[in-house]
């Protein structure tokens, strides 16, 4: 009852500790910004704003009104395709005895007071088919109108080299289907898939969220943890609070749980995002991905096992720091020394994968959230990483422990 008694109390200590860690975090309201709504937007104004605004920019380039010049005979069903697209077209003769990609002294007249913003370049060959040319269009690459100015003409072009296929085809009494496909799929190629549409949006959060949890987890817990060690030491409240009944163990559990909450709401709220802007984006029709009650519980184990671990050892580098800088120049680089692997373990095959994967730390987290999220419950597999991930937390705990009961990391700078 005792011993109850006392983890009880220490367990009560903690909570405290992380509660009052917690609402210093929410009094100041950059942090919650910076934490939590950050992650929650940062998706949705990537994958919804962006592309809002590039089409807005878009629709305003296409507004203007170009000017292309054909060099050479032009057909008059290319003359069609050209109509209608905005551009002001103006003829002259083909000067030009070589290659019609060579620019020669048309060069200098692209965007100059001329006006001329493109040149399109057409000769006539003699082949079997019903109508043969060749072309080319010049344009200058850095200039936004001359670039949108090639890109109607390519596109009239094309629809007007189509249009020759059609009638060469017709001439020999051949469809583009006989001509261009004629060993083709029967059916739709969707229907052979046995895999649902669960399963491949499964399989695509599993190549994805593994370096969204490790990027997130590890870049949200950088300052609240130099905040709670290099931070209290630099504004001299560190000795003040060991001066507290409250023993250093519990010190530290009550400062990494509220670190590890801070890290994990970050990163809930920047999977939610992500979530809410795919689903935007198709329409509402993405389909949930196939995840059972199993796959579910072991990716929550593996996120907090590896939130337990960057988290200790974050808070352990930020504590061996001698100030804030010092602390942040230090955490910085070492986001790739998480990321890095997790990035590599993405384009490991999980079928026949060797079982010291699953021993290599972070690798073995990386591997755990692929398969919970595919379905494969391998208890080898399982066994592996679970028992790893806590050999490596503990030691990273273990770390942490250490370097907060040094009186020389934690006596104020003063």
């Amino acid at each position: 009852m005792v011993l109850l008694s006392d983890k009880k109390r220490h367990l009560s200590r903690v909570i405290i500790v992380a509660k009052k860690e917690l609402v210093d975090f929410v009094r100041d309201w950059r942090t919650v910004l910076a934490m939590i709504l950050v992650p929650l937007l940062i998706f949705p104004a990537i994958f919804i704003a962006l592309p809002l605004f590039l089409q807005g920019e878009a629709a305003e380039l296409s507004a203007y009104e170009l000017s292309v010049e054909v060099q050479g005979e032009l057909p008059e069903d290319l003359s069609a395709h050209l109509d209608g697209r905005g551009l002001v077209i103006t003829l002259s003769e083909l000067t030009v005895n070589g290659t019609l990609s060579e620019p020669g002294p048309d060069a200098d007249r692209l965007n100059s007071e001329e006006g001329v913003h493109a040149i399109l370049r057409l000769r006539q060959v003699d082949s079997n088919a019903s109508q043969s040319w060749y072309y080319a269009i010049l344009s200058d690459s850095t200039d936004e109108l001359s670039l949108e100015a090639k890109t109607r003409t390519l596109d009239a072009v094309l629809t007007w080299e189509s249009d020759v296929i059609n009638a060469t085809l017709a001439e020999n009494n051949l469809t583009r289907e006989e001509a261009f496909d004629p060993i083709h799929w029967d059916g739709d190629q969707g229907a052979a898939d046995v895999a649902s549409g669960g399963d491949l949006a499964a399989m695509s959060l599993a190549m994805f969220i593994p370096l969204v949890v490790a990027m997130w987890t590890t870049t949200a817990a950088i300052q609240p943890s130099i905040d709670l060690t290099a931070g209290e030491r630099e504004r001299g409240t560190m000795e003040a609070l060991l001066c507290t009944p409250t023993s250093r163990a519990d010190l530290l559990f009550g400062k990494w749980l509220a670190v590890a909450i801070v890290a994990c709401v970050s990163v809930l709220g920047q999977m939610v995002g992500l979530l809410f802007a795919v689903n935007f984006l198709t329409g509402g029709g993405l389909e949930a991905p196939s995840i059972s009650t199993t796959g579910i519980l072991l990716l929550l184990l593996s996120v907090i096992l590896f939130a337990i671990f960057v988290v200790a050892i974050e808070l352990a580098v930020a504590v061996r720091a001698h100030s804030v800088r010092e602390a942040g120049s230090i955490l910085g680089p070492m986001v790739l020394i998480f990321i890095g692997p997790t990035l590599f373990a993405q384009f490991v095959n999980l079928q026949g994968i060797e079982l010291w994967w699953f021993v290599l730390p972070i690798f073995n987290i990386t591997l755990a959230m692929r398969e919970a999220l595919m379905g494969i419950y391998d208890p080898v597999h399982i066994f592996m990483w679970v028992s790893t991930s806590l050999i490596y937390a503990i030691g990273a705990i273990w770390w942490a422990s250490r370097q907060f009961n040094r009186e020389d990391l934690v006596e104020s700078l003063s």
